[in-house]
């Protein structure tokens, strides 16, 4: 049995340090206090009596749990990203530990009287009468994904404490700058040397995902011309008027507070600028393929309409595709989703089957040659304040873990 104070004690001494990544920079990682947790965990999983431990010049760190059969075994991996996302602070995380929850409202801060509630969060009457841990209202909490790093460590411990489970050659990654889309980009997939690996970075209990968003950027920069104000008639052009018309041309109603499931988003998420210059910065999703090609079109489109009607470049709009439905590259290879959906029914976990709203380090993974479905953390409300992760669902993907690798161990 894993030891729950154990799985609390780790994960707190992963969120406790500041990882937050920057998509100002051009670095790897983009941020230098993620080698901070990085080189923490080098030297962890030395300590727990992991193999071939590395870590590269951009951080990334990878480690061999070596087979204890004798008959051949595919290699299996398990990645985790330790970077956090940089939508809200993940300085100075102060966890708070509910035991019991009782199924009500959550005090997490107050003196600025900021509550988690499940009127507003429903997922928290799933865990009633469970140990949760939460933000203090003022941080992120890091679930996302050091969840998905202290599963992946306590499943390794475990493994090496009970040699009576068997397993084949089992490869571990960590991953810097996943939350700004850059998690595998120097991932080297022929090191990692696994057949297939799976992702620990999905969030409520039982997810298991092996489809997810074709996913792109897009910068729109709209250029004005100051005058003064008291002599700009017919001479000044104010950008930021350009830049709302913009805005107000695509469809409103496909955005991410008006979708959900399958539906695809115009996501308008940084604005600056003055009469001058606006800059308007957007991410573009679909599962769709069509859809999504579709969706840059209109981008494309809008701006030449817009040029074409001021008479002059009024608008330079740049799109950079970031990643693509995993899907195309899984199907192929189903049995690797078979085996983690019959791993979770045998420790009690009931298999959620969905398209992931977003994207993994699998995704590209998968694109370049690993095959890499996702598979659920436990937290939930990632990116903001009301971020928590049940105990026991961190449990149970630990344990999840442990049955993959010798559901794999046992296939003929």
């Amino acid at each position: 049995m894993i030891s729950k104070e154990h799985i609390i004690k780790r994960f707190i001494s992963y969120v406790t340090i500041d990882t937050e990544s920057d998509p100002t920079s051009e670095t790897t990682p983009s941020t230098q206090k993620q080698w901070d947790l990085a080189n923490k965990l080098v030297e962890e999983l030395k300590a727990i009596g992991m193999s071939n431990v590395t870590i590269d010049e951009n951080a990334y760190v990878m480690a061999t749990l070596p087979s204890n059969v004798e008959h051949e075994v595919p290699t299996i991996g398990f990645i985790s990203h330790f970077d956090t996302s940089p939508d809200f602070t993940g300085a100075n995380v102060n966890p708070q530990i509910f035991e019991n929850y009782h199924g009500g409202e959550i005090l997490l801060n107050k003196e600025e009287n900021i509550v988690l509630s499940p009127d507003y969060f429903e997922d928290l009457k799933l865990y009633i009468g469970q140990t949760l841990i939460t933000t203090d209202g003022t941080t992120l909490l890091g679930a996302d994904d050091k969840a998905g790093i202290c599963e992946i460590v306590s499943a390794m411990e475990y493994l090496i404490q009970h040699p009576e489970i068997k397993h084949g050659k089992i490869r571990i990654g960590f991953t810097p700058d996943e939350e700004i889309g850059r998690g595998a980009h120097k991932f080297d997939v022929e090191k990692f040397g696994a057949d297939w690996a799976y992702t620990m970075d999905g969030s409520q209990i039982g997810e298991l995902e092996y489809e997810n968003f074709n996913a792109a950027s897009a910068v729109v920069k709209v250029k004005g011309k100051i005058v003064h104000p008291g002599y700009a008639k017919g001479k000044m052009i104010n950008s930021m008027y350009i830049a709302t018309e913009f805005i107000n041309s695509l469809p409103r109603m496909e955005t991410p507070e008006h979708t959900e499931g399958y539906q695809g988003f115009f996501h308008l998420h940084d604005i600056n600028g003055d009469v001058e210059e606006t800059t308007l910065q957007y991410i573009i999703r679909d599962h769709d393929k069509g859809h999504f090609e579709a969706r840059k079109e209109v981008m494309q489109k809008l701006t030449n309409e817009l040029n074409s009607q001021y008479g002059r470049e009024v608008i330079i709009t740049e799109i950079k595709d970031q990643y693509f439905n995993m899907r195309e590259k899984i199907e192929p290879v189903m049995h690797i989703v078979d085996i983690a959906e019959k791993a979770m029914k045998q420790v009690g976990v009931e298999p959620l089957i969905k398209a992931i709203r977003g994207g993994t380090d699998g995704s590209q993974l998968s694109y370049m040659g690993l095959p890499c479905p996702n598979i659920f953390a436990g937290g939930h409300n990632f990116h903001g304040r009301y971020e928590y992760v049940p105990v026991e669902s961190m449990i149970k993907a630990t344990e999840v873990i442990c049955k993959i690798v010798e559901l794999t161990a046992g296939r003929n």
